[in-house]
């Protein structure tokens, strides 16, 4: 491994450095070496983190040798290289004055935004020579793998049922912990949060315990940066800084985190679910009282004195909610006071610097004692809140006399915010904590909010760090970066990148192909004549732009009103006809859906890429996806993202940085509120372009779509690397011409391998000619990586999901992309499905409307939504739980029978009975299981008994029983022939019966056509009419399916089992009507037929889990042709026009 010397220290390095990468190194030496603050930023790509690891842990491995070199000097009384003297080895020797030993040598402690960063940041040091000792922090939620904590539902509720078990030391996991903490593996193994838990579990030792107890040897500490930012995490995890080197990687959230681990908002929930809470504690504790006539010492709920008066807890609680709730509020706007207004606030409620500490301390013990209670099930966030409140505001522990310069240190960079709870109760409410009268009603919410990042960062200075490092790649522009921050910053660096010019592609475009002004300002971002000329540009550059291209809006509302616009006008035909349109969704739930659509479209050979829409603060920044290579050629701005000026909190951030600019302390700078607002935006447009070059090797175009872009300011904000690559184009031609220019010379250079086709690609079976059957041969053939089919109807009500065939670019695997909905006639509306042409039916009027298979550039099919599918998978993987269930039930008869039995005999002719049936199960025995079982014929009590043994009787025996109980009863066992059949015999039988009404119905249809279920209706069909011509034959199947249903199951239980077709209709509740259609089909054999048939009431999301059941229930697969299968075709009218219908196909 090649090593260099940078500034008297030894760098190990995986491969020779480019010059960047040791101009970044040398910066961190220098901040280690000079016990001095940095803030360095280094592009994505440029091998940032690598660099950072290394040279860090250099520079320890450096320090510990030269304490070493330190003490043989001392002990031998002489230099042992009179040559190289001790104080040539760099200020790390003797750092300064003050003796060193090993105890000294700094910790790193490492943080990154999230677990999944940071397990990015462990697979680096395990590329490098480093093996340093390590551990990686994480929460409870993270780490536990006692499954009865991690049960619980509120994570208060974890902690304080974990910390009860480790006192009692009742959890077995914690138990083991300091036996393996000293694991020599363990110890000297490098991992991340996921190595922790299967270590765990595989050695039944508690996770989290283990991180902490390892956190005491270890050289380099991981944690998510909140753990640091946060006093109450930093306490709760026992962090001690005192000398550490402290780093912070992807820095560029660090100012927000600042900011928002140091400000509450108490909404009227919390303080209702706090006073609920100990309501609840006086409750349990009255009858303790009552039963034990004591109670428990350890919660003392006794009240607090303040002055003369006495309160209790609940009316501390009491009084904080009508002290909030006592300010008249405007709707519109709330209420702003200084920071310290909150002391006078909490003052009103008898909270205080005096007997802060015993509220505290009370609180956290009821929280306690609630959660170790069972059976009591009490959402205590409340509680926690409060504590968290009381720890944040009482900061300190001041004398009297320094109290009030103690409050106003505290308050000095926070504005106090009462406003209107207009939520809604957007929380997810516990009945339990909305029951008291005073939560009912709207409440005010007090906010406590921080606008200065450097009140966390002046914090973590004062715990005597050595030094504290700030990088990322986009920290642009360093000056206010820093100066936000509030510490120095003497070591700065804005790295250049390890591309060369022939690799990026920067360009201003101010103006459209028709010449129209781009801008996302205010008043211009909805003119039609912007909307349209932003469309116009995006669909020219994805001509011109190979592979992937991500296309960025300011906001959700923006993105969303403009596609709208583009759909409508057809901009977005045309986007989509060269690379399909992929939207991020404001949810999280199918974000990582969508963004694997988007990957499987640019790697399909037979595409000509696609393109994916998100926003600038949206989770493709905040997740760090890659898009490197093809999934990036080119990045899009529309326009500037600066944050909701409305948005209160952005006001009163504005606001305080006027005030501070204005009071001009000494020796602080502030940025200016309308400086801080401009640099909001410009920081969401460097991450964004960040996106487009990920390494050496990589290569894009950004295309900056705003005509604001052209001013020499706002070219300043950008990062240093990209700046002397901007072009602004005085006309929108010559942008084309130079970015196809740029796209040529860049793939001959660096050309890409060509994407390949997947194996079972089935170009051949869906050829132009044969359209009508293309889906149905290439649908077996889709991945289920494809099929998930990232549909974006759930972020855009109008967009829909289409599947192109090859006329449209995707020949081959059928593609599935977004579709722009067709306009809908307002009087023309279809059965949507087989259940709502079932409850239509008996209306149905009107003719053959004369559809047949015509011929189009696409075929098109209507797929379910994101959402839908979500749920399906949900249901498949409790798939095998819900067969069990049904088989549960099945069964349940017998094991009703074996009961009563018990009840019935004494216990010695249960014991022989059942050993009789042990017996007869191993040896086929009948004769000694009629032995044992004619007890049972000798009184008239049991001879019920005896019959109900019947079904315990294997079939080659059922006559002869049937005719030894009529001998010994006068009464039979309702004996038939089909009863003798074996298990397979009876399967192939009823499986026969069960299809054979099928069969005569669909007879004079081919195997694939049997009745069309309309998503749209016909012209010339009434809304809610089925056509006859049509659907005759789908209503005589369920017509004669119902007769049938009545016949087996009598009216009663058929009245049951439509309640839950209809029920299902609506609720697509599966597990229920399964659950009433197997208990009602089951009850007798010949009725199993009737389940089977019951299938074309399954919808397609549910079939295979039906199918799956049917095999659980029967003992062996039941094949396609058994099971009604819903698969989705397209017909034409004659005309042409596309008409969408289901189809309900039965394979025979």
């Amino acid at each position: 491994m090649p090593s260099l010397t940078l500034s008297g220290v030894t760098v190990n390095f995986p491969f020779s450095p480019y010059e960047c990468q040791k101009a970044y190194m040398n910066k961190v030496i220098e901040c280690l070496q000079k016990k001095v603050n940095g803030v360095l930023e280094s592009p994505t790509g440029t091998g940032k983190t690598l660099c950072l690891l290394c040279a860090t842990l250099a520079w320890r491995e450096n320090f510990k040798g030269t304490i070493s070199a330190r003490k043989i000097a001392e002990r031998l009384g002489k230099e042992m290289f009179p040559n190289t003297p001790l104080s040539s080895w760099g200020t790390a020797a003797t750092d300064g004055d003050k003796p060193t030993y090993y105890t000294d040598v700094p910790k790193i402690v490492y943080a990154s935004r999230t677990h999944s960063q940071l397990a990015q940041v462990i697979s680096e040091l395990k590329n490098t020579s480093y093996r340093p000792k390590v551990c990686v922090l994480g929460s409870r939620e993270q780490l536990c793998i006692n499954q009865e904590v991690m049960r619980q539902e509120s994570n208060h509720v974890k902690v304080h049922m974990c910390r009860g078990k480790v006192s009692t030391r009742s959890c077995v996991y914690y138990n083991n912990v300091e036996e393996k903490s000293t694991d020599r593996d363990l110890v000297n193994s490098i991992l991340d949060v996921e190595d922790l838990v299967q270590f765990g579990t595989k050695q039944r030792v508690c996770p989290y315990y283990l991180s902490r107890s390892l956190k005491q040897q270890a050289d380099v500490i991981f944690m998510p940066y909140n753990y640091l930012l946060d006093p109450k995490s930093r306490k709760a995890h026992n962090i001690d800084l005192n000398g550490a080197v402290v780093i912070f990687d992807e820095a560029h959230n660090v100012e927000k985190t600042c900011e928002e681990s140091t400000s509450f908002d108490l909404t009227p929930y919390d303080v209702a679910s706090a006073i609920n809470a100990v309501d609840r504690l006086l409750v349990e504790q009255a009858k303790e009282i009552s039963h034990k006539d004591s109670v428990n010492e350890d919660v003392n709920v006794e009240s607090l004195s303040s002055g003369k008066k006495t309160f209790t807890y609940t009316h501390i609680l009491l009084d904080l909610e009508a002290a909030i709730d006592s300010y008249e509020v405007p709707s519109d706007k709330g209420i702003t006071k200084p920071g310290i207004f909150i002391y006078e606030v909490l003052e009103r409620a008898h909270l205080t610097y005096s007997n802060k500490t015993a509220v505290y301390e009370a609180l956290e013990q009821i929280s306690g004692y609630l959660a170790g209670q069972p059976g009591i099930f009490l959402n205590t966030s409340g509680l926690q809140k409060l504590s968290d409140i009381i720890q944040l505001v009482f900061c300190g522990e001041p004398s009297e006399k320094d109290r009030r310069h103690q409050m106003e240190t505290n308050t000095a960079h926070f504005k106090v915010h009462i406003h209107r709870d207009n939520s809604v109760h957007k929380k997810k409410q516990s009945v339990d904590v909305w029951a008291s009268s005073s939560s009912k009603k709207q409440g005010n919410i007090l906010s406590y909010w921080c606008f200065s990042p450097g009140f966390s960062m002046q914090d973590l200075v004062n715990q005597g760090v050595r030094c504290i490092i700030l990088t990322s790649g986009t920290l642009s522009p360093l000056s206010s970066f820093t100066s936000e921050m509030r510490i120095e910053f003497p070591v700065r660096l804005e790295n250049s990148h390890v591309i060369e010019r022939d690799q990026i592609f920067v360009s201003i475009i101010a103006q459209g192909p028709d010449g129209a002004h781009l801008s996302s300002a205010f008043d211009r971002r909805f003119v039609p004549e912007n909307m349209a000329s932003l469309g116009n540009t995006v669909a020219n550059l994805s001509r011109v732009v190979p592979h992937g291209l991500l296309v960025f809006f300011p906001s959700f509302p923006l993105m969303e009103k403009t596609l709208e616009f583009w759909k409508a006008n057809g901009h977005a035909n045309r986007i989509e006809n060269i690379k399909p349109m992929f939207v991020e969704p404001k949810g999280k739930g199918t974000f990582n859906d969508v963004i694997d659509g988007y990957y499987s479209k640019v790697n399909d050979p037979a595409s000509k890429g696609g393109s994916f829409f998100a926003v600038c603060r949206g989770k493709v920044r905040s997740e760090g996806l890659d898009f490197a290579d093809t999934y990036g050629r080119g990045v899009i701005i529309t326009g500037l993202p600066f944050p909701p000026k409305n948005d209160p909190r952005v006001i009163l951030k504005m606001q305080f940085l006027d005030e501070m600019n204005r009071k001009k302390a000494p020796g602080l700078k502030y940025l200016s509120g309308q400086d801080w607002y401009k640099q909001q935006a410009f920081r969401a447009v460097n991450q964004a372009i960040g996106r487009v070059i990920r390494h050496k090797e990589d290569y894009g175009a950004i295309f900056l779509c705003d005509q604001r872009f052209k001013s020499a300011d706002a070219r300043a904000q950008l990062p240093s690397w990209v700046r002397s690559y901007v072009r602004l184009c005085d006309s929108f031609g010559n942008v084309v011409r130079d970015v196809s220019q740029f796209f040529r010379i860049a793939q001959k250079m660096r050309p890409v391998v060509e994407k390949k086709a997947p194996a079972d690609n089935c170009a051949t079976v869906c050829s132009s000619d044969t359209q009508s059957s293309s889906f149905t041969s290439c649908s077996s053939s889709q991945t289920s990586h494809t099929q998930k089919a990232k549909v974006l109807d759930t972020c855009l009500p109008s967009l829909k999901k289409r599947r192109l065939n090859e006329n449209s670019g995707a020949s081959g695997m059928a593609s599935i992309c977004h579709e722009y909905e067709s306009e809908v006639l307002d009087n023309q509306r279809r059965p949507a499905n087989l259940l709502d042409a079932l409850e239509q039916g008996n209306h149905s009027t009107g003719e053959d409307s004369g559809f047949t298979m015509g011929e189009e550039k696409a075929n098109h099919l209507s797929t379910l939504s994101l959402q839908y599918d979500k749920r399906m998978e949900d249901e498949l993987r409790g798939g095998k739980r819900k067969i069990k269930l049904v088989q549960e039930q099945v069964t349940s008869r017998a094991k009703k029978f074996l009961a009563d039995m018990k009840k019935s005999l004494s216990q010695v002719s249960f014991d022989r009975i059942i050993q009789a049936l042990q017996t007869y199960k191993k040896t086929d025995d009948l004769d000694q299981l009629l032995t044992e079982t004619a007890i049972l014929s000798e009184d008239t009590n049991t001879q019920s008994l005896l019959h109900g043994f019947y079904q315990f009787v294997r079939p080659h025996h059922k006559k002869r029983f049937d005719e030894n109980c009529q001998e010994l009863t006068g009464k039979g066992c309702g004996y038939k022939p089909d009863h003798t059949l074996s298990k397979d015999e009876k399967k192939t039988v009823m499986l026969q019966n069960g299809m054979k009404h099928i069969f005569t119905q669909c007879s004079s249809f081919s195997s694939w056509k049997c009745v069309g279920i309309f998503t749209q209706p016909a012209p010339g069909v009434l809304p809610g009419v089925i056509d006859p011509s049509l659907y005759g034959s789908c209503a005589q199947i369920h017509t004669t399916f119902l007769t049938d249903v009545k016949k087996a199951l009598g009216a009663e239980r058929s009245t049951q089992l439509f309640q839950a077709i209809h029920t299902y209709k609506k609720t697509d509740n599966y597990e229920k009507l399964v659950t009433t259609a197997v208990s009602l089909f089951t009850e007798r054999d010949e009725n199993f037929g009737l389940l089977v048939r019951f299938g074309m009431f399954i919808r397609p999301n549910h079939k295979k889990q039906y199918k799956d059941m049917l095999d659980g229930l029967i003992g062996q697969p039941v094949s396609a042709p058994d099971v009604p299968v819903m698969i989705e075709e397209q017909q034409e009218q004659p005309e042409g026009k596309s008409l969408w219908f289901r189809k309900v196909c039965f394979t025979l």
